[in-house]
């Protein structure tokens, strides 16, 4: 009986092993919908990271709750843009104290930056730049070039296979799967794009850049520098001269912000419009949210300058 029981002690012991959970994914935060959702698409069928801004909350004038710090200091593996955007994040991370692998994904290799745009409407010279260090006068939107949303699957891949070696050839495929689906977005909108390029139009406020310059696209000023500030009136009225002159088809809001400013503007002129948003803020997070902001950005702008209506 004792010998019987022996053999059988093996089989039981992989029984037992087989029945025990696998080692739980790490713990993620990603801050801004569109990051967040690159870092789902790789993370799928491993586990689900948690996302720091909800619902329509802009980056630009969010203040953290203490449900956030709860929420960065358990965090195992933190991705976010960097101090050109989230600048509200800047003392947080540097409290922890290296508890958790942060990922600034403005300073990662195959990442492509551009220059902020001075001069005209782009700028206002009474508001100085804030120092954001050695990323001081770049354009922090670059999730809006889908060469850039590759390169930043790359690094979420690498990050998260660091930080979780078991799990790596599943981030590897999605990283990879992900890279394709990106690509088929990347040539649809080329093609709903080209018969609207070199249009000219105004935005709210200078978030569309690489989306402009990969799609051939001609905004010729912004509403507002800083979008969490009303314009003065001097910049309003040059504003309304810039749409006369420049024959602006459209004149674009965004869904964080009141429209009426807009209404205004294009009163009495030919200019349509349409809200804009960077980052889709009312849409659903999850791994299909980049896809949809990306589609939804694309029907609105060639919507508006075709016709000149929303």
């Amino acid at each position: 009986m004792k010998r019987s029981n022996y053999w059988r002690l093996p089989a039981l012991a992989l029984a037992l092993f087989a029945a025990m959970p696998a080692l739980a994914a790490p713990s993620v935060l990603a801050t801004v919908k569109p990051l967040h959702s690159l870092v789902a698409g790789v993370m799928a069928g491993v586990g689900k990271p948690e996302l720091l801004l909800r619902g329509a909350a802009s980056p630009h004038s969010y203040s953290l709750r203490p449900s956030d710090a709860v929420r960065l200091q358990h965090a195992e593996v933190i991705f976010w843009i960097g101090p050109i955007l989230e600048t509200f994040l800047n003392k947080p991370l540097a409290a922890l104290g290296g508890r958790a692998h942060v990922v600034e994904l403005a300073v990662m290799p195959g990442v492509s930056l551009l220059n902020a745009r001075t001069g005209g409407l782009w700028e206002d010279e009474e508001e100085g730049e804030a120092d954001t260090g050695a990323l001081s006068g770049k354009d922090e939107h670059f999730w809006l070039d889908p060469e850039n949303a590759k390169a930043m699957v790359r690094v979420i891949v690498a990050s998260l296979s660091e930080a979780d070696p078991a799990d790596a050839e599943a981030y590897r495929r999605n990283g990879e799967a992900l890279t394709v689906r990106i690509e088929a977005l990347d040539r649809t909108l080329a093609g709903k794009l080209a018969p609207v390029q070199g249009r000219p139009f105004i935005v709210f406020h200078d978030a569309y850049q690489y989306f402009e310059k990969r799609y051939g696209l001609m905004a010729v000023g912004s509403i507002t520098v800083h979008p969490e500030n009303q314009p003065g009136a001097r910049r309003v009225g040059e504003v309304r001269r810039k749409i006369a002159a420049s024959g602006a088809a459209c004149v674009f809001s965004e869904t964080q912000f009141e429209p009426g400013l807009v209404r205004t503007l294009i009163a009495g002129t030919k200019a349509g419009t349409a809200a804009l948003d960077e980052i889709g803020s009312d849409l659903p997070e999850g791994p299909d949210q980049y896809f949809a902001m990306m589609t939804r950005l694309a029907d609105r702008l060639e919507s508006c300058l075709e016709t000149g209506k929303k």
